[in-house]
């Protein structure tokens, strides 16, 4: 497992070489100019790859020149025909009508993400594209992050911000905006992957007395690492003081947290999700919180991102809610973006990739 700061260094070490251009005659430049591989960008993304793009002397890029705005999905459509690589984001959705529109020369497609549910895999595999993606490097962020915001979320630190600022910080009293401690409790993951490890590891030092899992199977080798009991899922919601949610979006985890689960949860457990949002029932969440089956939820990711303002969840004092920020920092967002363009050139060159999504 790398952290960010060490892969950032990693990945700039063995940045692709760059095309040998031999001669140094301007005509011959121009002419091997033209015959570069063309990739599209569709964000402009952190310094560090746009760099690892621009000195390999391997290929022409376009790139949609905002971080601020998604590239409308017409021009993308249009930008992407005749690309023989494309470095996308997660608001791209990679389906058939933009690999048709790409066309027959796409060999590569390459997401600086680590979550890959915006591409259409099997119309990927089914024209025999090859797929980077960037594991590993935002695991200690988004770890950290996770740690954050259940801290945020069990002692109530948004709500006591707010008292703060409109003056509700009177004189001293007993139970005002108490919270849950996790020293003694136990903690559950649902998906014990890089980032469950992570977040446990960084968890252990509050005294926790117990951690717990559930995945598609026990996974002793990751629990090892961290003392964690295998359980059902049924289990995992009983005993769990915290739940942290760390699985994939996959057709079997849609809305896997539901009223079933959040029903045999503990009035006093903490419910927090920095994976992706569709793993989980917003309505049914809404229900838990709003009648106090469950204490309180931390929320990185929705459904839709971003959520509209007017959503119900906003109006709930124990939901705490992040703008899908758990790789915001500045090292991992650098070692993503550089991840992602050492994949797409060593895809195009038909070389293995640094992280090849195996199709």
């Amino acid at each position: 497992m790398w952290s960010s700061r060490v892969a950032l260094r990693r990945l700039q070490r063995i940045a692709v070489a760059p095309l040998s251009v031999s001669g140094g005659a301007t005509a011959k430049v121009q002419r091997e100019m033209s015959t570069l591989q063309r990739v599209y960008v569709t964000r402009q993304i952190p310094p560090e790859g746009l760099k690892i793009l621009r000195e390999s002397e391997q290929v022409q890029f376009e790139l949609w020149n905002s971080d601020d705005v998604p590239v409308p999905r017409k021009e993308l459509l249009e930008k992407v025909k005749g690309v023989d690589g494309l470095l996308c984001v997660l608001t791209e959705k990679i389906d058939a009508e933009l690999l048709d529109a790409a066309g027959p020369n796409l060999k590569v497609v390459s997401t600086m993400s680590v979550g890959y549910d915006h591409l259409f895999l099997q119309e990927l595999k089914k024209r025999g594209i090859r797929v980077g993606y960037t594991p590993d490097v935002l695991t200690d962020a988004v770890a950290e992050l996770t740690v954050a915001l259940l801290l945020a979320t069990s002692r109530r630190l948004v709500e006591a911000t707010h008292e703060a600022k409109i003056g509700g910080w009177g004189t001293w009293r007993t139970l005002w905006l108490c919270g849950y401690e996790l020293a003694n409790s136990t903690v559950g993951i649902l998906g014990l992957g890089r980032i469950g490890v992570a977040i446990a590891e960084r968890l252990a030092p509050f005294k926790v007395k117990k951690f717990i899992y559930t995945d598609v199977a026990p996974r002793p080798e990751l629990a090892n690492a961290i003392n964690a009991e295998y359980v059902s899922m049924d289990e995992l919601a009983k005993q769990s003081d915290f739940l942290a949610v760390c699985c994939a979006l996959t057709p079997e985890t849609r809305e896997i947290c539901n009223e079933n689960l959040f029903s045999k949860m503990k009035k006093t457990s903490i419910f927090v999700n920095t994976s992706r949002g569709g793993v989980v029932n917003q309505e049914d969440l809404y229900q838990a919180l709003s009648t106090g089956q469950i204490a309180g939820a931390g929320l990185d990711v929705t459904v839709p991102e971003p959520l509209p303002t007017n959503h119900p969840l906003f109006t709930l004092n124990n939901c705490v809610i992040l703008p899908h920020i758990a790789s915001a920092s500045y090292t991992t967002r650098d070692a993503m973006s550089a991840l992602a363009a050492n994949n797409l050139l060593l895809g195009l060159r038909g070389q293995p990739m640094i992280t090849e999504l195996k199709l």
